[in-house]
């Protein structure tokens, strides 16, 4: 595996981790995590890669390698989709396929639902219809972790997304302005995603509400779930395993 830095569209430095030889798949992680923590570290890029594609990880920018700017002008309204579109632009690619977990999830419905992007299919993990038609409720709950970082104590819904924030090192007041900049999606929007699609998700995953009935509005999804719940289930083999079955071997 190698790591690289490109500029985005705007000039802040981005993190890309690349595994692998073959069918480009950009691949992207979840909120305050990053790419070692949701793909590396449990070597699903491994599993996906050895059936002949090469794994895109990118940090995006405020978590993992990335940049973390402090200017507001840096967060702009759908920022990380336009992200996603320099990091396609900055490869050329042409064929590829796209997808993530949780926000990663939520960034690659945004940018194909609205035809930013147009990847031949995705992968959509740990992620449901509340966490894209009713987002601004799941971020006013982040909102809160950050505001209320040094109140919340054990025994309170928060603790957890607290210490997970805080043993990432996560800059607060930058991932504060990103929050800002995740507008909810339209579900009809769904309807314009009609390349195939797979939904995958822990079975005691609801963090984002139910995968199942995301996966029922997309056009042409396949619906499997593995074990563990919204953070668990990113750990298991399961997780990489299920993606790279239903992506099969790279032609």
């Amino acid at each position: 595996m190698r790591t690289e830095r490109f500029a985005s569209f705007d000039g802040v430095e981005l993190a890309l981790h690349r595994h692998g030889a073959g069918r480009p798949f950009v691949l992207l992680h979840g909120l305050f995590s990053s790419s070692e923590m949701n793909w590396i570290k449990w070597r699903h890029h491994e599993t996906i890669a050895a059936r002949g594609y090469e794994v895109l990880m990118l940090d995006f920018r405020v978590h993992g390698e990335s940049e973390v700017p402090t200017d507001p002008a840096a967060y702009p309204q759908n920022v990380l989709v336009r992200d996603v579109v320099a990091l396609v632009e900055h490869l050329g690619l042409q064929d590829y396929d796209l997808g993530g977990f949780s926000l990663g999830a939520r960034t690659t419905l945004h940018a194909t639902a609205k035809d930013f992007l147009e990847p031949a299919r995705v992968v959509i993990g740990g992620m449901g219809t509340a966490g894209l038609g009713e987002w601004q409720k799941r971020a006013g709950f982040f909102r809160r972790v950050i505001d209320e970082f040094d109140s919340i104590e054990q025994g309170d819904p928060a603790y957890f997304s607290k210490m997970f924030l805080k043993s990432q090192g996560v800059d607060r007041v930058a991932a504060r302005m990103l929050l800002d900049t995740m507008p909810d999606l339209d579900l009809a929007m769904l309807d314009n995603i009609t390349v195939p699609a797979l939904v995958v998700c822990g079975e005691e995953d609801r963090d984002n509400g139910s995968a199942s009935e995301l996966a029922a509005l997309l056009p042409d999804a396949t619906f499997v779930e593995v074990p563990g719940n919204h953070m668990s289930s990113c750990t298991k083999p399961e997780m990489g395993q299920a993606i790279a079955d239903w992506l099969g071997d790279a032609a």
